[in-house]
């Protein structure tokens, strides 16, 4: 503060705000944590002053999310009230959960049957279904049947953001990474090994109806395409936890 000057006013207050913004729909935004603590009473401030406070039952709910639908984020706001209007400052922070119960789940491998009338049979088995962020999924493809002429295969990890619930529901899917696996046509019999490392890949842990406000979803995609471009696909979900 300037020496030569005070301020009068009507109390000091911080308050700690969580908060999920749906960036294109404003009036679906809302709180789902706001504490709040009296700093100072009514008075005149003349000179630089510090406060101290805590909010003890904090309850980390969430992990902060930024999106490309769909924002969670927390943040200090200090309000000084004042006959004529107030003066705020907000500080945003970030929050990370570590999911322990995730790390103690049992693993179970997934498993997915790609088929198209009697001309392509194939076998793609995942080793897990739950990866943490710093993983590796493993895995094969295996063809079983190849009677038209398959040119590339790729592998792709979509992030898929739910917004709202039922009949509103709105979906929003990015492709985070692509993988060429397999390039040329296979043979029957022939075994292609999957492996990717999620530790490059800007992902976060999986959200599961956040506030009945959204969820955000990983896929794995598994694309084949012939020679006249034509498409084959097989997705399948993976749950992703932060375990350090």
């Amino acid at each position: 503060m300037n020496k030569n000057k005070t301020i009068d006013h009507l109390g000091i207050r911080i308050e700690l705000i969580g908060r999920i913004e749906i960036l294109n729909d404003q009036q679906q935004s809302s709180d789902f944590i706001s504490l709040r603590r009296e700093l100072d009473a009514q008075g005149i401030l003349t000179e630089d002053k510090s406060y101290k406070f805590s909010f003890n039952k904090f309850e980390k709910q969430y992990e902060s999310y930024y999106g490309r639908t769909v924002k969670l984020s927390y943040y200090l706001r200090a309000t000084l009230d004042r006959n004529y209007g107030q003066v705020k400052k907000e500080i945003e922070f970030g929050v990370l959960i570590i999911n322990r119960d995730e790390v103690n789940q049992l693993q179970s491998p997934l498993k997915l049957v790609l088929g198209m009338d009697d001309y392509l049979y194939l076998i793609c088995v995942y080793l897990k279904s739950r990866y943490d962020l710093k993983d590796v999924v493993k895995g094969k493809v295996k063809f079983c049947l190849v009677k038209i002429n398959i040119k590339q295969m790729e592998l792709a990890v979509i992030r898929q953001e739910q917004i709202g619930q039922g009949a509103t529901q709105k979906t929003h899917n990015e492709t985070l990474v692509k993988y060429e696996m397999m390039d040329g046509c296979p043979r029957k019999g022939d075994v292609i090994p999957i492996r990717i490392f999620l530790s490059g890949i800007n992902m976060s842990p999986s959200f599961q109806n956040v506030s009945g406000k959204f969820s955000v979803k990983y896929i794995l995609n598994l694309i084949l395409f012939d020679e006249n471009d034509r498409k084959y696909f097989k997705q399948q979900e993976i749950t992703v936890y932060r375990k350090k």
